[in-house]
């Protein structure tokens, strides 16, 4: 008989009730034992002291632990972070704990709450003018169609309605599940045009495609004329890489047309993204933060909480560690509770780790698509659609095993 200990990761609820269950044990017992089962490391920044006294001596009371700062006994510090580490029972017996307390506290305890609810979320529904798309049971690759003459990877090569029309067919019969069509160049150091020209550019292949693609068409843009006229032309998700910022208008056309949004994080614009100083005071952190804003503003708006899919947006004013690191600690965008989409696709960070000099970047970027599934994707934007349904749907095999 062997003793020997084995050590298990298991990270959601669904991946401890399946061992349980495996073991034979009670369903009374499951239910009651996979709360203990789930561990949580949960960040609360810039506490005042005496509410991460007060939050500390809390966990500990019910056999957790939060990190402070050292100095923050006895309040010899203006603040401080605190690492909330527990179980699912534990943190969720905290929030209960300090729904009562005092120095903002209480807030404290109703965030707890729908962290929690969010973490657990696994899958969503997200309701188009024509459809419910459902995210979450596998990896929903969508396809990229440029129509522009100066996109970083694939500028001019589809800025023709015919070619664009023939690659849009190509991209649905390789496996795409939605099409993103845009027309208006986001590299870094690329310049604004008209929304007349983006229009120009992008409703005649939407028009062309009305009646002859079967899956959901995004529209890549900032502008919310372009936004309006081309959901009006048959497009179904806005995704907009400014998150709302750019256009006043953008809001309250897609709360008025009650299309999904997709926010993306990016630090300025893309003329200058990628210029001066690109670092973080916390870089998952300044992102979930600038997301959850973006979130917020979102629905004030009248946009469906729903309806909003979010993107950290690797390659927009982020370095090559800064990307890697995105990719290492995906889940943790979770805690926003909304789908999430990744784009990867030809970027230049994969292309500086494998040292490949062209535009494609075919190796590097499967194996970003593949992490990118494994750590909690649940839409990848792609340019070679069929190669990487193939990545998304191998990794898909590996995390439902």
């Amino acid at each position: 008989m062997n003793r020997e200990p084995r050590i298990l990761f298991l990270t959601s609820p669904k991946e401890v009730t399946a061992e349980l269950e495996r073991i034979g044990t009670d369903p009374y017992g499951i239910e009651a034992m996979v709360p203990k089962a789930v561990h949580f490391n949960i960040l609360l920044e810039k506490l005042e002291c005496r509410a991460a006294n007060i939050l500390k001596q809390e966990m500990l009371s019910i056999g957790g632990d939060v990190a402070v700062a050292r100095g923050s006994v006895s309040c010899t510090i203006d603040s401080t972070d605190a690492l909330i580490m527990g179980t699912r029972k534990q943190v969720s017996a905290l929030a209960e704990k300090l729904s009562s307390q005092p120095f903002g506290l209480k807030e404290i305890s109703k965030n707890l709450k729908t962290a929690l609810t969010n973490l657990e979320k696994e899958t969503f529904n997200i309701k188009t003018p024509r459809r419910l798309i459902k995210i979450g049971e596998r990896t929903l690759v969508m396809g990229i169609l440029n129509v522009t003459p100066d996109s970083f990877s694939d500028g001019g090569r589809f800025n023709l309605p015919d070619l664009a029309i023939e690659r849009a067919l190509r991209m649905e019969d390789e496996g795409a599940d939605i099409l993103d069509i845009g027309g208006e160049s986001t590299r870094p150091g690329s310049g604004r045009i008209s929304a007349e020209e983006e229009l120009d550019r992008v409703i005649p292949v939407l028009e062309k495609l009305s009646g002859r693609i079967s899956i959901p068409i995004s529209i890549d843009t900032m502008k919310a004329a372009v936004a309006r006229q081309a959901v009006q032309a048959g497009a179904e998700i806005i995704n907009d890489v400014s998150a709302l910022r750019f256009d006043p208008d953008m809001t309250g056309t897609a709360a008025g047309l009650q299309t999904p949004v997709v926010l993306m994080h990016m630090r300025g614009m893309p003329e200058t993204m990628q210029q001066g100083d690109l670092s973080y005071r916390s870089l998952r952190g300044d992102i979930v933060n600038f997301l959850r804003e973006r979130l917020q503003e979102a629905v004030s708006g009248g946009i469906e909480p729903d309806n909003i899919i979010v993107d950290p947006g690797f390659g927009f004013g982020k370095s090559l560690e800064d990307n890697l690191k995105l990719l290492k600690y995906l889940r943790e965008f979770k805690i926003l509770g909304q789908p999430l989409l990744i784009g990867v696709s030809r970027k230049a960070f994969t292309g500086k780790v494998t040292g490949a000099e062209d535009s494609v970047r075919l190796e590097g970027g499967a194996a970003a698509v593949t992490a990118a599934v494994l750590n909690g994707a649940n839409i990848v934007r792609v340019h070679d659609v069929s190669f990487m349904k193939k990545a998304a749907l191998m990794a898909d095999a590996i995390l439902r095993a």
